[in-house]
């Protein structure tokens, strides 16, 4: 029998790995062992893959593993689908889905202003998990969060509602949908003042919306009778993580490339002189998930930004051989090239969505420079973390592309260091990372040989 103190499993849509940890408690906290099975939600019963991983762990420590907790986290339901609507799309409707992206949301539809009918009627075409309500600054205006709430009361019969607007109308607001016999959640302002972005308490109830959610995934009810704590977005535990060691290590940026979604995470702060010509504020710790680039699931539409030419003279085949290439676990050089050609578009085009870049534009003073978007130019660590980047022998080659070419307006880190997650341990610290922060900061530092 092996003894560990913690098993942490992540339920990811294209596989299942479970942590074995030893020393929780300790100065000297180690991974134990590693098991990694396919996630079997087309089985119909998530376990069935948490179960295999257990045992392929099992195998590698040579004896059955005997544990004292066990904790997970989960995207094999998917993100949780969710519509956003504001009142000034680059303000308020900015701010809710950075607290949307933040919690392990996917934002299937966006407005500002006034709802029209066609845009209900694709809200409803969507039936998202969560309709998310915002608009105006605490005391300004509130009429159109108002007509909003109105025009949106019908579907919150079946639709939960979290309303994060202006305080000044929020009794009205929760009165309109309430009395429709909608379920509401009225939350702080996620854009109290025009200078300032509040999404953390959206963020948390977003979570608090998820944890409901996975248990659609088939099997997830039984998983959560075996974990201790909340099962929580594995997008949301990488972020806890990369929180934690920016505390230690400095500003920082994290790609997480999987089979269906690729997700950024940045922990920095903006230059004071890009923050200057920043035309909104951009928060500190920032999510996108780009839901179209996955290296499986999704390598479909990574394909489609590819040069299909190009690849298949890089890979000697021709382009209808191409989908036999596509596998969870490349083993074979073709696999392996085939693979990493679509982790570096993948890498490329989300980074590009996530950082800001410089404008020039012209007023009456002549040409002036502004900023939008995320700085990230002084991020001193790019972190690859998930399983196309942590197993592919050009991960560190692929994230090292990541640094902007000279003069680029784009705000791309300028001279980070490339770092990868070699135990591919980040989510699992981040659900480490409230109850053992000591712990869970040693294993990413062991992982990241730090």
């Amino acid at each position: 029998m092996k003894k560990v103190d913690i098993l942490v499993a992540e339920i990811g849509s294209t596989t299942t790995l479970v942590n074995a940890i030893t020393g929780i408690d300790t100065a000297a906290p180690a991974l134990a062992g590693q098991g990694q099975a396919p996630t079997t939600v087309l089985d119909g019963d998530v376990t069935l893959g948490l179960s295999q991983a257990i045992l392929e762990l099992e195998r590698q420590l040579g004896a059955p593993v005997a544990y004292r907790e066990i904790v997970a986290s989960s995207s094999a339901a998917g993100g949780l689908k969710m519509t956003v609507h504001g009142l000034v799309y680059d303000m308020t409707v900015k701010a809710a889905r950075e607290a949307a992206l933040g919690a392990g949301a996917n934002i299937h539809w966006v407005t500002g202003g006034v709802l029209t009918e066609e845009d209900v009627a694709t809200v409803a075409r969507i039936r998202p998990n969560i309709i998310l309500l915002a608009g105006g600054t605490d005391y300004g205006e509130k009429e159109t969060v108002i007509d909003n709430a109105k025009c949106l009361a019908g579907l919150a019969r079946s639709i939960p509602v979290i309303y994060a607007g202006n305080c000044a109308a929020r009794q009205q607001v929760c009165s309109i949908l309430a009395n429709a016999g909608g379920a509401v959640t009225a939350v702080d302002n996620v854009y109290p003042r025009i200078d300032q972005l509040n999404v953390e308490p959206t963020r948390q109830v977003i979570h608090d919306v998820f944890e409901k959610h996975i248990t659609e995934a088939p099997g997830m009810h039984k998983i959560r009778q075996m974990v201790g704590g909340r099962i929580i977005p594995t997008p949301g535990a990488v972020m806890r993580a990369a929180r934690l060691l920016r505390e230690a290590i400095g500003d920082l940026l994290v790609l997480d490339v999987g089979g269906a979604t690729t997700d950024v995470h940045s922990v920095a702060e903006a230059d004071p002189e890009i923050d200057s010509m920043l035309v909104s504020p951009e928060p500190l710790a920032k999510r996108t998930v780009e839901g179209d680039l996955g290296v499986y699931v999704n390598a479909g539409n990574v394909l489609a930004l590819c040069d299909i030419a190009k690849l298949c003279e890089r890979l000697s085949c021709r382009p209808e051989q191409l989908e036999s290439l596509r596998t969870p676990v490349p083993v074979t050089s073709a696999e392996q090239e085939f693979a990493r050609y679509l982790t570096e578009t993948a890498v490329r085009t989300a980074v590009s969505r996530h950082a800001g870049n410089i404008e020039y534009v012209y007023g009456p003073v002549g040409r002036l420079a502004i900023a939008r978007g995320k700085d990230l130019t002084g991020v001193k660590w790019i972190i690859g973390t998930g399983g196309a980047l942590t197993r592919l022998a050009a991960g560190t080659a692929i994230l090292a592309g990541v640094n902007a070419p000279q003069n680029s307006a784009a705000l791309l880190p300028r001279n980070g260091q490339v770092l990868i997650d070699r135990n591919y341990v980040m989510a699992a610290a981040g659900l480490l990372a409230d109850t053992y922060p000591e712990a869970a900061l040693q294993l990413m530092k062991n992982s990241l040989a730090i």
